[in-house]
């Protein structure tokens, strides 16, 4: 019989700092998330190609106080972070009948 070790300190549970905000009951951003959603559909699930999109259902959030307030900027919508020119990927060695994991 396999023995358990329940610990009788109590344990602490931190909510996390970001990712956790209220839901939009009253739909009040979702045509932001309906354009942004429906770009990412047509453009291959692209995020990059949506990005003015995202940034602008975030916006939306802030403003109706669904999230917590923060610079776009420090959310990856600065100038520097813009994603120009991106390149698929191939995957010309997977269809070569490379399979990763297996040379080890």
């Amino acid at each position: 019989m396999a023995s358990m070790n329940f610990s009788s300190a109590k344990q602490t549970i931190k909510p996390p700092q970001r990712g956790i905000f209220p839901l939009d009951h009253d739909a009040e951003c979702k045509p932001f998330k309906e354009k942004y959603l429906s770009c990412l559909k047509e453009g291959g699930d692209k995020h990059h190609v949506c990005r003015d999109f995202s940034k602008d259902y975030l916006q939306c959030r802030m403003d109706r106080n669904l999230m917590a307030s923060e610079d776009l900027d420090r959310l990856g919508y600065s100038k520097e972070a813009k994603v120009e020119k991106a390149v698929e990927y191939d995957k010309s060695k997977e269809k070569g009948g490379y399979v990763a994991g297996k040379h080890i």
